[in-house]
């Protein structure tokens, strides 16, 4: 798809969920929207391999902001393509390690699944050990993206980790914006010990905001928002066994406060619409989404701990393709309605 040109790019916030290795579907959608050019990112809130993409993403427009600060289009331009190559390095990386992994034996594999139902990260890996940091450290200049926030052109990043002490979702924003809190974003509680930031302990922001939306409502004057959502909602066939079982469970609970927070900004928009709340306190959010579900089914869940670049390549392809859809389908539609429909059943 070629790159399209634009006096103004249409501003778009980016809402980008967690889920394992099927956050490269994600990379995928990003790529087409960053190679089409016409869209602005004010902000970008991410949780798990969803904060993982957004600081790969903001990492390029802050490499680009740094180094023409007084050119708006070169600014965006050079943004584009360098978020392009930040994400793309980021997850050949990823596949590399997973290549290497996917050649373990079988047998190896089963017995390390086994431990980590009966054995704590702290027994079995006491060294803390989890190779995608230094994957993440090498693709991202934490130093450039903290210089570089609040600089035009640059996306806010929101990455939302969970503080076990309190059980509350923490958003990491601006300067807060590490390589520790990307891993907390992403320290799934039986693989990895919890994050320590600041004399606080962090556990994968799932729990608590996958991805949470509200910095986007209130930290940006964007009103349209794109949700890209890679963890199934609704799920049509009664899991049976027991790994089916916990999968489904881990669903519903990540998928618990992004549903929470979808009502209420649908409850706010209809209230504004029937002229009961103050137009000039509240926004009217326009909800769009890329729904990754139907496409990651076929997968199933415990693809998500498949890492290997073939795969990857596939999900990246099958983003890329949904975001070129979707851009296709809605470009005109952002700023002017809601995509997204929410509907509850009473």
């Amino acid at each position: 798809m070629a790159a399209r040109q634009a006096s103004a790019p249409t501003c778009l916030n980016l809402a980008l969920q967690g889920g394992g290795s099927h956050g490269a579907f994600t990379w995928g959608v990003l790529d087409a929207l960053l190679e089409d050019g016409g869209f602005g990112f004010p902000g970008v809130s991410g949780t798990s391999a969803g904060a993982m993409n957004a600081a790969a993403l903001v990492n390029g427009f802050a490499s680009a902001a740094l180094e023409f600060p007084d050119d708006a289009e070169r600014r965006h331009t050079e943004g584009c393509a360098r978020a392009r190559e930040s994400l793309k390095a980021l997850w050949d990386g990823v596949g590399t390690m997973g290549s290497l992994m996917w050649g373990v034996p079988a047998a190896h594999q089963a017995l390390m699944g086994m431990m980590t139902q009966w054995l704590s990260p702290y027994q079995t890996n006491p060294l803390d050990f989890n190779p995608l940091r230094s994957q993440l450290e090498r693709v991202v200049d934490f130093a450039a993206l903290q210089s570089a926030a609040g600089l035009k052109g640059v996306p806010q990043a929101f990455v939302c980790a969970t503080n076990v002490r309190t059980g509350r979702g923490k958003i990491f924003k601006g300067a807060e914006i590490t390589a520790d809190a990307v891993m907390a974003s992403a320290c799934l509680p039986q693989m990895f010990r919890a994050v320590e930031i600041d004399g606080e302990h962090y556990w994968d922001g799932g729990y608590s905001g996958n991805p949470a939306l509200y910095p986007l409502i209130y930290d940006t004057q964007c009103s349209d928002m794109l949700l890209v959502q890679i963890n199934p909602i609704e799920h049509a066939e009664l899991p049976n066994t027991a790994a089916e079982i916990m999968e489904r469970m881990n669903e519903v609970t990540f998928n618990a406060g992004l549903l929470g927070e979808l009502r209420a900004i649908d409850f706010v928009r209809r209230l504004l619409a029937e002229g009961r709340l103050d137009a000039s306190r509240y926004k009217s959010v326009l909800l769009h989404r890329i729904d990754g579900g139907a496409a990651l089914a076929e997968f199933g869940a415990a693809s998500k701990t498949r890492a290997d670049s073939s795969f990857l390549r596939k999900l990246f392809a099958l983003g890329r393709a949904e975001g070129e859809r979707w851009i296709t389908a809605h470009r005109d539609d952002v700023g002017v309605r809601q995509t997204l429909q929410i509907v509850d059943n009473p």
